[in-house]
């Protein structure tokens, strides 16, 4: 691979957008550079060239262009390295499928969570119910299949990043309870085999160190 060819990834160590990124070309078997930003401080001048617009991480950069979007990202890798592993369906109903479910995470699933552990008080047992309902569709959607998508973890698995490893972790720090084994067992079994995948294992921010960033950033309902 020569340097125009060279792939560069501008990420966060704990963040599940960044990490989808990570796990896909880990996936491709796609060998690429890690740079990481601190999107909390001074935004590096690297992170405003290639990402003016959101100004936020995380960016692929390949051939000298950026992408950014972490779900955009996973479709550009999927489109441009044709491997053995398959992200996305070839099939177009179960392709915009995936695409829907893994659009429902980000923008139903991720932020009820968020707003489960840390929101209000006074909305917490609504927001914590409404949270639920969330994971039980997912929990329905999936079904008895090993992952979403079938036998090989794909985009929408991918998607659900947050809810394999962080879910647990925002638990944790929080101090609230929204998922449960025994609640939710295909999810649960689901989280287990996700995490427990060598290429994704290999990606995953230290658990110890995430609980400690949350509980300074957000701090815990049990604690107050």
């Amino acid at each position: 691979m020569n340097q125009e060819e060279q792939v560069k990834l501008m990420g966060l160590w704990g963040s599940p957008f960044s990490k989808r990124v990570e796990m896909a070309l880990k996936l491709k078997g796609i060998p690429y550079e890690y740079i990481e930003e601190d999107v909390y401080g001074n935004k590096s001048p690297m992170l405003l060239k290639y990402n003016p617009v959101h100004k936020k991480v995380p960016v692929l950069i390949h051939n000298g262009r950026s992408i950014a979007e972490s779900l955009v990202i996973v479709e550009y890798i999927e489109d441009t390295w044709k491997t053995s592993h398959t992200i996305l369906p070839q099939d177009p109903y179960e392709r915009a499928m995936a695409r829907f479910w893994a659009k429902y995470v980000d923008d139903k699933v991720m932020l009820a969570v968020k707003k489960a552990c840390w929101g209000p008080e006074s909305e917490r047992e609504k927001e914590v119910k409404e949270a639920y309902e969330c994971l039980k569709c997912l929990e329905k959607v999936l079904g008895d299949k090993l992952f979403f998508g079938g036998e090989t973890i794909g985009f929408v698995d991918i998607a659900a990043d947050f809810i394999g490893y962080w879910l647990g972790i925002f638990q944790e720090a929080s101090g609230v309870t929204i998922m449960t084994a025994e609640e939710f067992p295909k999810l649960q079994r689901w989280s287990e085999d996700f995490v427990g995948n060598d290429f994704i294992k290999e990606v995953l921010p230290p658990k110890e160190k995430l609980v400690a960033v949350l509980k300074a950033m957000f701090g815990s309902v049990t604690s107050n």
